[in-house]
C-alpha cells in the first residue's frame, strides 16, 4: 500500500507527498479538498566560465524548495571543466532522477540553449533558474499558487534582490510593477519581469516563438513578443530570489554592441506599434548615455535610480 505524508503549507492549503518508486515524491497541492497536481519543471543554462561553488549553490536552491520539482533540465551550453562536471555529478546523486543533464556539442549562446532546454521539459509550467544565483525556499511554491488561481496567466515573477558576497549581504531590490496594465507600460521603457525568477506556461512560450537571438536581451524580447499577442502576466510583490551582481554584470550593460541590441528591440517594438517614434528616440538616447558612462557611474544609476522603482 502507498503511504502518503501532509505537511501544512497555509490555512486552507496543504502538501500532499506521495512517494514513488526509486524514491522520488510526487507532490501535490490539496485545498478546498481536492489534490491537485503542481508538476512544474525547472531550466537552467550552465557554460564553461561559471563558478563551481555558485553552480553548486544555485543548484542547491531547487533542491531545497519547499514544493520540489519532478522535472529539472539543466543544458550544459558546450564543454564544461572538470570542476563543473564535479559539481553536475554529485547533483546528479542528489536529485537521481529528477535531473536531466543535457550536453551540448558547442556553446551556442544562452537563446539557443533555453530553446533546447524547453524541448525537453516534461511539464508545461516551467520554473527559469540562472546558474549562479539563489532561489528562496519558497519560491516556486508561491509561483504555484498563482497559476493554480489564476489560470489566465501565462508569466509569473516577482523582486529579486541583488547581492555580491553573500545573500546577507542585498544591496539592491529589483521591483517590477505587479498586474498587466502596469506591466505593458514599464516594457515600453524596461524590461518588466524579472527573469532570473519567472515561472511561465511552456505552451505559451512556444506559442509566441521562444527565445530567439536577440544580444543580452532574449528575455525581454520574448516578453514583448508574448505581452503583443495578449499572453497575461503578474509579478508578486515580495521577494522570490537572490541574484548575484558585481562590476561584471555593470560593464556587460556597457558598450556599443549592447547599445546596439538595444536600439534594435526598441527599433522593433516602434516598428510594430508597440511604441511611439518618439519613445523610440527617448530609449535609444538613455540607452547611450549608459553605455558611454564609466562603469562605477553605471553601476550607481542601476542601483539608485533604476533598480528600486
Amino acid at each position: 500500500m502507498v503511504g502518503f505524508f501532509l505537511k501544512t503549507v497555509a490555512k486552507t492549503e496543504s502538501v500532499l507527498e506521495v512517494p514513488r518508486s526509486g524514491g522520488e515524491v510526487l507532490p501535490i497541492f490539496k485545498k478546498d479538498g481536492l489534490f491537485m497536481p503542481v508538476n512544474y519543471s525547472v531550466l537552467m543554462s550552465v557554460y564553461y566560465k561559471e563558478h563551481p561553488d555558485y553552480l553548486r549553490q544555485s543548484m542547491q536552491s531547487i533542491y531545497d524548495q519547499t514544493v520540489p520539482t519532478d522535472d529539472f533540465v539543466l543544458v550544459c551550453d558546450g564543454p564544461l571543466t572538470p570542476e563543473l562536471d564535479a559539481v553536475i555529478a554529485d547533483m546528479q546523486l542528489q536529485f537521481g532522477p529528477r535531473l536531466n543533464v543535457c550536453r551540448l556539442l558547442k556553446n551556442g549562446g544562452l537563446g539557443k540553449a533555453l530553446n533546447f532546454g524547453i524541448g525537453q521539459c516534461k511539464n508545461d509550467l516551467v520554473a527559469r533558474m540562472d546558474s549562479d544565483d539563489v532561489s528562496r525556499p519558497d519560491r516556486c511554491e508561491r509561483q504555484l499558487a498563482v497559476f493554480r488561481d489564476h489560470s489566465e496567466y501565462s508569466l509569473v515573477s516577482g523582486i529579486v534582490e541583488e547581492f555580491s558576497d553573500t545573500i546577507t549581504n542585498v544591496s539592491v531590490r529589483r521591483i517590477v510593477p505587479e498586474r498587466q496594465n502596469d506591466i505593458i507600460a514599464f516594457a515600453k521603457k524596461r524590461n518588466p519581469f524579472n527573469h532570473p525568477c519567472i515561472m511561465y506556461k511552456k505552451n505559451d512560450v512556444e506559442a509566441a516563438g521562444g527565445y530567439q537571438d536577440f544580444y543580452l536581451l532574449e528575455d525581454y524580447y520574448l516578453w514583448i513578443r508574448m505581452l503583443q499577442q495578449g499572453f497575461i502576466g503578474y509579478n508578486l510583490q515580495e521577494p522570490l530570489l537572490w541574484m548575484r551582481a558585481g562590476s561584471d554584470m555593470y560593464k556587460r550593460r556597457g558598450g556599443w554592441k549592447y547599445v546596439q541590441s538595444q536600439r534594435n528591440l526598441f527599433k522593433y517594438m516602434a516598428q510594430t506599434g508597440f511604441i511611439t517614434g518618439s519613445q523610440y528616440q527617448i530609449q535609444s538616447m538613455i540607452r547611450l548615455i549608459g553605455a558611454v558612462v564609466p562603469n562605477w557611474l553605471r553601476a550607481f544609476l542601476f542601483k539608485q535610480i533604476l533598480r528600486n522603482r
